[in-house]
C-alpha cells in the first residue's frame, strides 16, 4: 500500500516538514557525489552501530561524530534512491499534520526524539548488531504513530498494487496505520533480515503515540 496524499488540510505552512525533506534530500544528494566507494565509507562514518553505542567503542571506520550523536546523523542518511523515497513521501503526506497541531518548534524536537527512541529501541534489543542503522524511518514511524491517534478518521487516497491488479482507495487513517504498524510486528520476527530495522519502526510508532496521548492529556483536545 502506497499513500498518495490524506484529506486533511493543515492550517499554517509547514516549514519544518519541508526541510527536514530537503536537509534529507540534500545529503543524498552529497552522498550521490561521493561515488560507490566513498558512499559505503560516508554512511559507516555516519550511522548508528548498536554494539558501538552499547560499548561506547568504534569498531571503525572512526565515526565523523562522538558515537552517541550518530544516533542524530543516523536519520539523515539513506542507503539508496528507494529507501530515501518512501520516507519523504510518508514525511510528507503525514508530517505537516503534525507539525500543525504540534507547532514548528516542538514537532521538531518530538521528530528527532522520536528517532533516537527508535533507534534506542532498537539497539536495546539487538545490543550486539554489528549492521549500521541508517534512515528517517524511525522518526517518521513516531509520526505515524502520533497521526495514528490524533487523526484517526482521516481518510488517506492509497494506491494498492498487486500483481494483475492496481487501484486507489480511500482508507481511513486508522486501517491504513493500524495495518502498517502491525506489519511491523510480524516483519520484527525476522529481526534485521533485510536490512531493515522492524524494531525501530516499532519503537518509534509507541513514542510517537505516548508523545500524542501526552498532547491530548496536556491540551485536551480529542481525535479529529
Amino acid at each position: 500500500m502506497i499513500p498518495v496524499k490524506d484529506d486533511i488540510p493543515s492550517s499554517t505552512f509547514p516549514f519544518v516538514t519541508i526541510t527536514l525533506i530537503v536537509v534529507n534530500a540534500a545529503v543524498f544528494i552529497y552522498q550521490l557525489s561521493l561515488g560507490m566507494s566513498g558512499v559505503e565509507s560516508f554512511i559507516l562514518r555516519t550511522a548508528a552501530v548498536p554494539v558501538e553505542i552499547m560499548n561506547l567503542s568504534d569498531i571503525g571506520p572512526a565515526a565523523i561524530v562522538p558515537l552517541p550523536f550518530t544516533l542524530i546523523t543516523a536519520m539523515f542518511v539513506h542507503g539508496g534512491l528507494l529507501h530515501i523515497g518512501g520516507n519523504m513521501l510518508f514525511l510528507w503526506i503525514f508530517g505537516d499534520n503534525i507539525e500543525d497541531r504540534f507547532g514548528h518548534v516542538v514537532f521538531l524536537f518530538f521528530y528527532l526524539l522520536a528517532g533516537v527512541a527508535a533507534s534506542l529501541f532498537h539497539i536495546m534489543l539487538e545490543p550486539g548488531s554489528t549492521v549500521p542503522m541508517v534512515g528517517a524511518s524511525g522518526a517518521i514511524a513516531g509520526v505515524l504513530g502520533a497521526y495514528f491517534l490524533l487523526f484517526p478518521k482521516a481518510q488517506i487516497n492509497t494506491l494498492i498494487v498487486l500483481p494483475l491488479y492496481i487501484s486507489m482507495v480511500r482508507l481511513p487513517a486508522l486501517f491504513f496505520l493500524g495495518f502498517w504498524f502491525l506489519l511491523q510486528i510480524l516483519n520484527s520476527g525476522v529481526s534485521s533480515a533485510g536490512g531493515v530495522a522492524w524494531y525501530a519502526h516499532i519503537g518509534g510508532f509507541v513514542v510517537g503515540a505516548a508523545c500524542a496521548l501526552a498532547y491530548r492529556a496536556f491540551k485536551g483536545g480529542r481525535p479529529r
